[in-house]
């Protein structure tokens, strides 16, 4: 028995997952006629990052789609969460940028409240808890990296809450090319112009073999010292250049008939409606 909503019940705060109970029966009651639900849109994006000799290096493209339609060709998918902590978000857009800045801010107060800096672990567990507690309705595929008193970390954390912590990793519609790039080329203690070039080969890798992604790469790197963000590393794509005129002159193609046809004015009228 599927439970059942009013719209006489009181709002509450947070997430509004209405739209959840009402897919299910949607199916429920079209899969009795033969009949199939219309199925998610695909979203697409490749986001990595590497533990490197000094800290942590993420990697992003910087293309947003709205199904097949590019809607952004400069979006930002690198976040800030704290002075040490960045992340990378993929899945839908706004469920990656609303989840990132809320954790922001809970950091933010964790920091004042303890009055010590934040652990990239404090960030990842409230994360995995807060994307688990919604089974997964909030899309959002996450990179966090940062470095803390006890040295680089890197953290993946899918939709569902469940977390990875490996020395490099991929994810978005493009990982499956920037993964083989990552497996092949990685080594510990890279030092950081080899690891920025390792990153931003495997980012381009997932475009060029993946439809969602594109328009370049952007980086961040973090170090104990702090963070700077690479905005626009490099240009995967440029708009092409005119090579020829495509005016033709009077009289390249032939006439090959004529017929003039006259009009003749009709007297008009205008009939004005009364207002008042």
């Amino acid at each position: 028995m599927l439970p059942t909503i009013s719209r006489f019940d009181p709002p509450q705060g947070g997430f509004n997952f209405e739209n959840c109970i009402r897919n299910k029966t949607l199916e429920a009651e079209t899969s009795t006629l033969g009949l199939k639900p219309p199925k998610a849109r695909k979203t697409g994006t490749t986001i990595a990052g590497i533990i490197y000799k000094d800290g942590v290096i993420l990697g992003a493209d910087r293309r947003a789609t709205d199904d097949m339609v590019v809607a952004d060709k400069n979006c930002a998918k690198i976040h800030y969460i704290t002075d040490n902590i960045y992340c990378c978000g993929a899945g839908v857009a706004a469920d990656a940028e609303y989840v990132t800045q809320l954790l922001s801010s809970n950091l933010t107060l964790h920091a004042m409240s303890t009055g010590r800096e934040v652990r990239v672990c404090t960030a990842n567990r409230m994360l995995k808890q807060q994307l688990y507690r919604y089974q997964g309705h909030v899309g959002a595929s996450i990179i966090i990296g940062g470095v803390d008193l006890r040295g680089p970390h890197l953290y993946s954390v899918f939709p569902h809450g469940s977390t990875d912590t490996i020395p490099y990793t991929a994810l978005g519609s493009g990982a499956s090319a920037a993964i083989a790039v990552l497996e092949d080329r990685f080594k510990p203690n890279m030092d950081l112009e080899e690891g920025k070039q390792l990153v931003t080969e495997s980012i381009t890798a997932g475009i060029m073999g993946d439809l969602g992604s594109g328009s370049g790469v952007d980086l961040c790197v973090i170090t104990r010292g702090g963070a700077k963000v690479l905005r626009g590393h490099t240009q995967t794509e440029t708009k092409g250049k005119r090579l020829a005129s495509y005016r033709y002159p009077l009289g390249t193609t032939a006439v090959l008939d004529e017929h003039i046809t006259r009009f003749e004015m009709v007297e008009e009228t205008v009939q004005i409606m009364e207002t008042e």
